[in-house]
Order: C-alpha cells, then sequence, then structure tokens
C-alpha cells in the first residue's frame, strides 16, 4: 500500500536558502507526471500574479527598511492569495500539489529568525491557509555553515543575512518539526539525485 495516497494532496519542500528546495520540486513533479499524477507546482513567495510582485518587495535590497512584523504581512499575503488562487483549486481538483517553502517557512524565518511571536505567525498562518497543512513535508536539512558556504555573490535581502541568523533560522526548523510524523527530514548534503531518490522512496514512488 502506497504510504498515502497522493491525488488531492500537498507536498512541501523547506528548509533554509541554498539547500536546493526549487531544484527537488521540478524533479518531484516531473517523476509524478510520469508516474500518471496530476500537479500543480508553486512557490512562495510568488505563485500568483500578485504574490510575483509582492515577492519583488520582499527580496530587493531596496527596501532595507522593511520591519520584521511588515516582512511577516507581505509573506502572508503573499500565501492568502496563493492557497485561494492555486494551492485550493488544485487540490480540490485531485492534483498533487508541489510547493517550495509553505507554513513553516514563516515560523522559523520571522519566529526564530526575527524574533516574532510565534503564536501571532501561527494565527496568521492559519487565516491565510483556511487551516491547509502540508501532507508531507521534507526538510532539506543544512548546517548553517554549509549553507552559506553554497551562497554566490548574487543575494537577495534575506539571502545577505548573517551565519547568526541562519543558524536561528536551522533552529527551527529542527524544534518546529522535531516528533512531526508528517516531516520527512532528509540531509541536504547529499548528492541531489540521491535527496531525489529518498523522496520518492518515501513517498513509494
Amino acid at each position: 500500500m502506497r504510504r498515502i495516497e497522493l491525488r488531492g494532496k500537498l507536498i512541501v519542500f523547506e528548509g533554509l536558502d541554498f539547500t536546493g528546495k526549487s531544484t527537488q520540486v521540478e524533479i518531484l513533479a516531473a517523476r509524478l507526471r510520469e508516474t500518471g499524477f496530476p500537479v500543480t507546482m508553486t512557490r512562495e513567495p510568488g505563485g500568483t500574479k500578485l504574490g510575483e510582485t509582492v515577492r519583488q518587495v520582499i527580496l530587493s535590497k531596496e527596501h532595507m527598511e522593511l520591519l520584521p512584523l511588515s516582512e511577516l504581512s507581505l509573506f502572508i499575503t503573499c500565501r492568502a492569495q496563493l492557497s485561494a488562487e492555486v494551492i485550493e483549486p488544485a487540490l480540490a481538483a485531485g492534483d498533487v500539489v508541489v510547493s517550495s517553502r509553505y507554513r513553516l517557512s514563516s515560523l522559523a524565518y520571522q519566529g526564530y529568525g526575527r524574533g516574532l511571536d510565534l503564536r501571532l505567525i501561527e494565527w496568521m498562518n492559519e487565516i491565510a491557509t483556511s487551516g491547509r497543512r502540508p501532507d508531507v513535508t521534507f526538510l532539506l536539512d543544512l548546517s548553517a555553515e554549509e549553507a552559506l558556504a553554497r551562497r554566490g555573490e548574487k543575494r537577495d535581502r534575506i539571502e545577505q543575512e548573517d551565519l547568526e541568523f541562519y543558524r536561528r533560522v536551522r533552529t527551527g526548523y529542527l524544534d518546529l518539526t522535531t516528533g512531526d510524523k508528517s516531516v520527512c527530514k532528509l540531509d541536504a548534503a547529499a548528492p541531489i539525485d540521491v535527496l531525489a531518490g529518498e523522496v520518492e522512496r518515501f513517498l513509494d514512488l
């Protein structure tokens, strides 16, 4: 028996920047389509017309004055639009939705990273997603040091944060997912094909 029935399910890849989430989303989506599943791919922030516009504001170094609460509010705006316009309709149609980032990112980045109240973030997440939680989350775990070693010269506003910020975010991911059976933690230091194989095995593909 398959571990979960995949049609109409939400699968999310989470983790620090530079851990290969987008690559794994693309690989899994292609594999699912090969197997005959209808798939919707998306990402945060973004995924809708409004979301992509707001994404530019969030990531632009022209907006270094952005406060933690303002940053969170922009992410929540993107999430609400994505949920209503893309995720919920796709799930209702029986698609497998595969996303790079979702609710957990705000708890890790704006909660642990920026120091905002986790209860506030969770409340905003609940409203933005109408209570929708991922059916499966793949946490691509990597030390902050290893993640930043992959960082190139071109960095967005968040990617240029320092080592201590990324250490806090990683701690958040680990704390928040401990004991959660819907989360599969993977070593993001592994080669791309090895990670993809572990994802497929977990989903019984």
